[in-house]
């Protein structure tokens, strides 16, 4: 007869990074090796129809830059046809730089100002970002880091969030390998709770708290600048860090060598994911310092890559409470994916 498998028990656990609990109920799922996505491809496969693929450029909104700079580019970043935010806005502020207008007890309104572009990480259409080998991939991030370089001059913009959707149930309408740029006149709510979590960890230790990840059960694969991990209160199932094991408040203080590299572990991460849990949409996010920090601030700041496979769903419980219900340990997680072989 054979044995069971005993279930480790539930537990919550608090990340001294996002500030926030997240329970693994491991009883509430299969094994860690029975989670594989069912999500459909995208829908637009046909590379006709498609404003990004190379000789359709007539069909998207106006370019930023191109690279290399001629007919035959690599990447492309471009304005988003559909903008969350409008460039065209004047951005009124008063003689105290306070920009919104007040609305009784009901909150605040600020001029929907801001920046949101796209970027075409590929002429071919069938080409993905993991298809790209680690030197292109590091074009794509350089590509980030100078359009952040850009931005950085308009004193209204606050943050600038980088984030990549693939697959439909991810949030892609496009199916050509693509990410987005968007730039806020604020500091988001989630940024300023991840900072001050941070700021807690350094006044209680003196220490930056993503340099002092280290636990080899977390670590799934690492190069010489930059270590993967499963994060040790992840929110998802099969959710991945990628932090720079240099402090860096910035990501776009990435240089050309150290772009490269992370291109190779990202690759290599994205190939990983896809291997064992059945080429699942995902999203990644880069958390960045805001534009504007205080020296102070610099000693606990610190940039990471953030991956989260669409495997499971949210529901009232997350929504109502903020807490996130993980079904998989993390080092399961890393284990798994530390183990998965790339052709």
């Amino acid at each position: 007869m054979a044995t069971r498998t005993p279930i480790r028990s539930p537990e919550l656990r608090k990340d001294p990074v996002t500030n926030r609990w997240v329970i693994f109920s491991p009883a509430r799922a299969k094994r860690p090796t029975d989670f594989k996505s069912k999500s459909p491809e995208n829908p637009n496969s046909s590379s006709s129809s498609c404003p990004f693929c190379i000789g359709n450029e007539h069909e998207c909104a106006p370019e930023i830059f191109r690279v290399p700079p001629d007919p035959n580019w690599k990447l492309r970043v471009i304005e988003n046809l559909y903008p969350a935010l409008s460039r065209n806005l004047d951005y009124p502020t008063d003689q105290n730089g306070d920009s919104s207008n007040e609305l009784g007890v009901w909150g605040r309104v600020v001029p929907g100002f801001g920046f949101h572009d796209v970027v075409i990480e590929s002429p071919v259409h069938s080409v993905q970002l993991s298809d790209l080998n680690p030197s292109e991939i590091g074009d794509v991030l350089i590509a980030y880091k100078r359009r952040i370089e850009q931005i950085e001059g308009f004193d209204s913009i606050k943050y600038v969030q980088v984030f990549k959707n693939h697959g439909a149930s991810a949030g892609a309408s496009l199916s050509h390998s693509h990410s987005q740029i968007l730039s806020l006149p604020i500091v988001p709510p989630s940024v300023s709770v991840r900072l001050d979590s941070m700021k807690e960890y350094f006044n209680q230790t003196g220490k930056c708290s993503l340099c002092e990840v280290h636990s080899k059960d977390l670590l799934i694969n690492e190069t010489s600048h930059f270590i993967s991990i499963a994060p040790f209160s992840g929110s998802f199932p099969f959710e991945i860090w990628i932090i720079p094991r240099y402090h860096s408040p910035h990501f776009h203080e990435l240089d050309n060598e150290k772009a490269v590299d992370l291109g190779g572990l990202l690759k290599l991460i994205l190939r990983k994911m896809s291997l064992q849990l059945n080429n699942p949409p995902f999203n990644f996010m880069i958390h960045t310092s805001p534009l504007q920090v205080a020296d102070l601030e610099l000693p606990y700041c610190h940039w990471f890559l953030q991956i989260v496979p669409q495997l499971t769903g949210v529901g009232g419980f997350e929504l109502g409470s903020g807490c996130y219900i993980n079904p998989v340990f993390p080092d399961d997680a890393a284990k798994l994916l530390r183990e998965v072989n790339v052709p």
